[in-house]
């Protein structure tokens, strides 16, 4: 008799630790075991993430004035683009919008089973984008600021001379 009743006991002290896991992973912050908060207030949700420090100040690193200035590019002029890629940043998918999902005048040629795509200006075929996707790895895999800097005025000036030399 005593083992059954044990066994009871430990079937039913084992099903209230298993629903009261189970509810703290449905409905989490509801209850708080030891929390000195207990229930969400309506003040707590004004505020998702409070600063920790009252005194903290929140710092933006780019001015209001640089984050809402217009920029006359002209594709069809001298202008060019050139994409600096960075890794782990969502650049891979943003370097494909731009050869694949920008409405322009002429867009990019991408032709299925090819990873680079041409962009060409409207009036003449010089490239208006610098990019992985239109020009490859021209000045080497994950080139950074100083590398593009230095490298794609020599890669733009060998392809338009190549073009012009073939006229």
């Amino acid at each position: 008799m005593v083992e059954r009743s044990s066994k009871f006991l430990l079937i039913v002290v084992g099903s209230v630790c298993f629903m009261l896991i189970l509810y703290q992973y449905v409905a989490p912050g509801v209850i708080s075991f030891g929390s000195p908060h207990g229930y969400f207030t309506e003040e707590d949700e004004g505020d998702i993430f409070p600063t920790p420090d009252p005194h903290y100040v929140k710092k933006y690193y780019f001015p209001v004035r640089d984050l809402e200035r217009t920029i006359d590019f002209q594709i069809k002029g001298e202008d060019v683009i050139v994409f600096l890629h960075i890794q782990k940043t969502g650049g891979t998918t943003f370097g494909r919008h731009l050869v694949q999902n920008v409405r322009l005048e002429v867009p990019c040629d991408c032709r299925p089973g090819q990873k680079k795509c041409t962009c060409y200006r409207p009036n003449r075929k010089e490239t208006w984008l610098f990019s992985r996707f239109s020009t490859g790895w021209s000045c080497g895999l994950h080139a950074d600021w100083t590398e593009l800097t230095n490298c794609v005025p020599g890669v733009l000036n060998k392809k338009e001379n190549k073009q012009k030399n073939l006229r």
